[in-house]
This record gives C-alpha cells, structure tokens and sequence, in this order.
C-alpha cells in the first residue's frame, strides 16, 4: 500500500484523512528544524500551538525540561479511567543528505529517525479526539523529549509525570521502515534490548616499537580483549537466548608515530540484552576476561560499566489489546503479532518498568531513497500519519468506551 491507495477502516481514520495536508505541513516544518533531547524549545512550541488549537483541555509544558502534556476529557468521565499516549520529539546529531525542500535548516541535526512523525501523528490524534470526545475518560497525550540517548522518559517520570497524570496504562509507536506501509507490529513481550555502554581503561608501558620486549604493549592487550569478548556471547549465552556485545572504538597512541608504543588504550562499546539475568552475566564476564587477561600480559584494565536503557518489554494483555486495535484497523492479514524483537533501544522502557502498556511499529517502507533509520537520507513516509493519527485516537477510544445508550 503506498500513497493514495494507502487505506484503514474505522470512523478515526476517515476523519483523520480530512486534514491529511495539515499534518503533512507540521511534520515537514519539524524536520526543517530539528533539535536535540532537552532543547526541543521550536518543537514544543509548536506542539503546544498545535494542541491549542486543537481544542485540548489542558495543555502542561516544562515538564522533563523541554516535554509536553495535553489532556483530553472525553464526552463522559465516569470511567475514571486515564490512559497514555506517548511520542518523541528530538533529532539526531547527523548531517541530513537530502535536497528536498523540508531538509534540515541546521548543519549537523536532522530528523533521522522520524521523531518529526511520531510528534505529527500524536497531533493528529490528538485534534480527532478533541474534536469527537468518543470515548468516558481521560486521554494523556505525552510529548517527550530526549530520547536519543538523554533518556528523556526517566527524567519526565522524574518530574512528576506519573503522580501528576496516573494513567492506568501507556502506549506508543515508532516507525519501521522494515516494513510495508499499511502494515502494524507487535509482540507480547520484549520488542527492544537493554542497552548497556562499557568503557575499558588498558594502562601498560610505552616504549619504542623496535624494543618492544621492554613495554608493556597496551596494543596488544585491547587486541586480545576485543577478540576474546566475543567469546562472552558465543560460549556463555544460551542459544535461545540474546546477547551482542560490540566494541565500536579503540583509542590508542598516535598515528603520526609509528614506532611509539603507547602507554594507555580504551575500548568503548556496548552491550545488548533482553533478560536481565544476561545482562548480569555478560557484566561480570566482561570485567573477569578484561582484568585477567591485562594481568596475563603484565597491565591493568578498568571496566567502567554504565546500563543505559532498560529492556522495552509490552505487558501481555496491552500488546494482545493493542493488536486486536490494529486489527480494527487494517484487518488480520495487515497486523504481525509475532514481530521479532530489535536490539536497538528505547526509553519508553522506563515507562513500561512502571505502567503497564505496549510498543508498536508502524510500517513505513524505505521509500525513493531506500534508507534505514539513523540515515542521512532518511526521511518519514508523510503517507502514514492518517494511520499513526488512528491508531493513537482508537488506542483510546477501545481502551475507554463511552457506554451503549
């Protein structure tokens, strides 16, 4: 399904297509001008313009610094019932290689994983909900910032959000170029890893590289660290289980002296999990392989060991009713229930370690220019924001029914 022919059941999406170009015109001017997590001051701007306008009962802003809250009452209350929804808002620090007309007006930032959408799509959601009330209860509509690794979920949680708005559950989405416009993903348990960052301190003796029997070569000891850690996963982990650890940068000497041994080296990568029983364990070898095999070669390694973002795990009856909302939507044959987990993360995590809920992927394809997320040229499939509006608006109204009269 791609452009017009892009369709969806149900009462919300056909109003929602209504303002298709509305929608179409904020998502564009967001990835014109992109920003990263806690200065989101354009962006919350102008999604607290949007819900104004939109008709919202309360709009609540700074929270989480940058974030922001729009509360929506429905044409009953007496439920009691509260529910979230959840979208982010920061760029990435990537230079955006396009040349359309919406690129990137700042050097260094764009929108690359299409947090400009997800923002849109919410807004969309939330003038429909506004504008029809269907539904006896509370919608919360949680602009978030940081997600890129400022983990700007914990630090709205930090301020208040749950004790100020204590929604019974939360739900959000993410577009997923992996799959087909028109298509929804869900699964009832992990969908993203834990992400775990690790620093590793080799501290040797320099010396000259044509003696190098009288160093201690630091070199050559992150070279066996680096091997030998890819020995944690393959001979510790179960195979039915899942773990990656990947060294992603060696820092050591100068490249302009090639027959100097450096004194000191360091190793920076990551870890990825979804249990956190592995997590433990990748840790502990980790620190046991670095230590002894620096003791073997006659240096130190210090392991500084930082869990970045927990595991993003749907709690079972909010995925299983999450899909059963898709399915409303698109039909059986459009809504994957058994959608494999990545191991990219996501701080909707903490969200979910304190609120039942569940995370979606909404399909987008790659598009003309065939690119993944975090790309530079990547670019968020306009196409899809009815749908993304839709399924927001129908999470709440299924979640919240008005009663029969």
């Amino acid at each position: 399904m791609q452009g017009a022919r892009l369709k969806a059941g149900g009462r919300a999406f056909a109003h929602i297509a209504q303002y298709h170009p509305e929608l179409i015109a904020l998502r564009r001017d967001l990835h014109a001008h992109p920003e990263l997590g806690f200065e989101e001051i354009y962006t919350s701007t102008r999604v607290k313009e949007a819900l104004k306008l939109c008709g919202v009962d309360e709009i609540h802003d700074s929270i989480g610094r940058t974030g922001v809250v729009g509360v929506i009452r429905g044409r009953s209350t007496s439920s009691g019932s509260m529910v979230g929804l959840r979208a982010d808002m920061d760029a990435l620090p990537l230079t955006e290689h396009n040349d359309f007309s919406w690129k990137s007006c700042k050097q260094g930032l764009m929108h690359g994983c299409g947090h400009d959408g997800h923002t849109a799509m919410l807004v969309g959601a939330a003038r429909y909900l506004a504008e029809t009330r269907n539904f006896d209860g509370t919608a919360v509509l949680v602009f978030q910032p940081g997600e890129e690794g400022f983990a700007g979920a914990r630090v709205m949680m930090e301020d208040g959000l749950f004790d100020r708005f204590p929604v019974q559950s939360i739900f959000a989405m993410h577009n997923w170029p992996a799959m087909k416009p028109g298509t929804v993903g869900i699964n009832s348990g992990p969908m993203m890893a834990a992400a775990d960052r690790f620093t590793i301190e080799i501290t040797g003796r320099g010396g000259h590289g044509a003696h190098a029997y009288q160093t201690v070569d630091v070199v050559l000891v992150a070279a066996h660290i680096i091997t030998a850690a890819q020995s944690i996963v393959s001979r510790n982990v179960r195979p039915i289980e899942s773990a990656v650890v990947s060294l992603c940068a060696v820092q050591a000497g100068d490249l302009g002296a090639f027959s100097v041994l450096p004194g000191s080296a360091t190793l920076v990568g990551t870890v990825r999990t979804f249990d956190p029983q592995v997590q433990e364990m990748v840790e502990k070898r980790l620190k046991e392989l670095c230590n002894a095999i620096a003791l073997g070669f006659g240096a130190t390694a210090t392991v500084h060991y930082e869990r970045i973002y927990p595991a993003t795990i749907n709690t079972e009856s909010e995925a299983i009713f999450a899909g059963d909302v898709a399915e409303s939507l698109l039909g059986a044959d459009h809504v994957v229930r058994d959608l494999e987990p990545s191991m990219g993360a996501e701080d909707f995590s903490f969200m979910l370690q304190d609120k039942p809920g569940a995370y979606l992927r909404i399909g987008q394809g790659t598009g003309a220019s065939g690119s993944a997320l975090h790309n530079s040229r990547y670019d968020f499939n306009d196409d899809i924001l009815p749908l993304g509006s839709a399924l927001h608006a129908s999470l709440i109204e299924q979640a919240m029914p008005l009663a029969m009269p």
